[in-house]
């Protein structure tokens, strides 16, 4: 198989600000890479990229969902880095790669930001062959003032010049709040509906133990409760999600637009919102549970009853706090009681709340996209993964404690729908998170490896090598698992 033999970054330099990253927390800072080139079989990379680039490999079953594209032929690169252990993938799918765009493209009235200069990068981009680009459709933008009053306009201006210049597109549906996470340069906050509705009933928003409340999504407690102006909240995210397919059909139909990824929590991911700076969180905290909202405490009530035990219906006292280690409470210590019946209990609820907002939203968005390829962004927590409780993960919604594999119902349920699944943290490499952080007990190549024998996987994150990128790609090509890659460049 050949990566895409493409000088991606080559002349970007001067032009790349409009061109910028999502982030995911806590990458080793790097030294700052110059110009050069990497080697694959059948191509090469050229990069003048800084560490704080950003790659994504789109890791699926082989022959599912991937896009037939010419393969690229062979030629030769010397270059200043060691040469990779040579594997030959000819005969084997071609890997698209997008680039990112800027989180704030788009401006809170939906006008493109400066036209003129984004369509000089677009250029630029189409010159150096790269297959497409991604971009935020922001829910706070397009239904910001009035529920099911929608506005498309500065989008339908910028994917037509993306498709006048025979590039593609990837498309995320985001339904969180922009600001106050790493690598976020601008705020674009919930629709102001939303938010109005908010100050009246606070329990709409996820909610931790002390109160403390995180606007930065909806509570997935509210996924079938109608307090939202009359509809549920995935009734809401489908009525938008069925208004972009509408407004954008010409896309579809022309195949302009190849993938559309979902939005299922904060940051856009499959998780609870367990470690928000914004409450004081700091790497390696193990976050805190967010289930106290009255909605989700009311199911919690009804579990709790079903299995008999009313008085289970509550969330653990003996948790810690968000900066918290784990051996330094009683529940995600060693021996400590999320191994309880009253812990599995808890855990069991939690994670599967997870599970079913992820499963009622992907049902919604294969009717509202019915034929085209859909993701969902799964976070790779990697902190306290040397542990017995793996509590960050377990705060997050994730039950994978070392003596379970949490991440297979998530697989299942993507698995059902077709739903490729980009997971964070393929990057980062374990003894590097030691020298940085050895108290954090982090284990990412653990978690990854964990992941990479699911079904339907990809990998969205930040890198700090991009030889250890290319190396990571290059053992999922071989085993058939790679389908395409987005580039997100910052500090260019």
């Amino acid at each position: 198989m050949a990566v895409s033999s493409v000088q991606i970054f080559s002349g970007l330099k001067p032009q790349i600000d409009s061109l910028i990253a999502h982030s995911t927390v806590h990458s080793r800072s790097p030294v700052s890479l110059e110009y050069n080139s990497f080697w694959v079989k059948g191509g090469f990379v050229s990069s003048s990229v800084s560490g704080l680039s950003r790659v994504r490999a789109i890791v699926r079953d082989k022959g599912e969902r991937t896009e037939d594209h010419p393969l690229v032929g062979d030629k030769q690169v010397i270059d200043s880095w060691p040469r990779l252990p040579e594997r030959d993938f000819a005969g084997t799918p071609y890997v698209p790669v997008y680039v990112m765009l800027r989180l704030g493209v788009i401006d809170m009235n939906c006008e493109l930001v400066d036209p003129e200069g984004v369509l000089d990068q677009l250029r630029i981009l189409k010159l150096v062959n790269v297959d497409g680009v991604m971009v935020d459709c922001w829910w706070g933008i397009v239904e910001a003032h009035t529920p099911q009053v929608y506005n498309w306009s500065g989008y339908k201006r910028l994917f037509q010049i993306v498709r006048d210049l025979g590039l593609k597109f990837q498309v995320v549906m985001s339904f969180h709040e922009c600001g106050g996470n790493v690598g976020d340069d601008v705020h674009i906050p919930l629709p102001q509906w939303i938010r109005e509705i908010g100050q009246s009933n606070p329990d709409i928003y996820f909610t931790d133990r002390e109160g403390r409340l995180n606007s930065e999504c909806l509570t997935w407690g509210i996924d079938k409760e109608r307090v939202l102006k009359g509809r549920t909240a995935v009734e809401v995210y489908f009525d938008y999600m069925r208004s972009f397919r509408v407004e954008f059909d010409e896309f579809f139909v022309d195949g302009v637009i190849s993938e559309i990824e979902v939005g299922l929590g904060p940051c856009g991911e499959l998780r609870y919102p367990s470690y928000p700076a914004k409450h004081g969180w700091r790497y390696p905290g193990i976050g805190e549970f967010q289930c106290y909202d009255k909605y989700l405490m009311k199911s919690l009530s009804k579990a709790a009853e079903i299995r008999g035990h009313t008085f289970w219906a509550r969330g653990p006292d003996n948790a810690g706090s968000y900066n918290s280690a784990p051996h330094e409470t009683g529940f995600f210590r060693d021996g400590g009681d999320y191994d309880s019946y009253y812990g599995r209990f808890f855990l069991n609820w939690y994670s599967q709340v997870l599970v079913d907002h992820g499963d009622h939203v992907l049902a919604l968005a294969n009717l509202a996209f019915e034929g085209t390829c859909i993701a969902a962004k799964l976070s790779g927590i990697h902190w306290w993964y040397k542990t017995a409780s793996h509590a960050a993960e377990l705060t997050a919604g994730f039950y994978n404690p070392a003596n379970r594999d949490g991440y297979a119902p998530i697989a299942a349920m993507l698995k059902k729908h077709g739903v490729a699944l980009n997971f964070t943290c393929v990057e980062l490499r374990t003894l590097d998170q030691h020298e940085d952080f050895p108290e954090a007990l982090a284990d990412p190549e653990g978690l990854v490896w964990q992941n990479g024998g699911k079904k339907s996987n990809s990998d969205q994150t930040p890198i700090f090598s991009w030889i250890r990128v290319i190396q990571l790609v290059i053992i999922f090509l071989d085993i058939g698992r790679v389908s395409g890659m987005v580039v997100l460049p910052s500090h260019i």
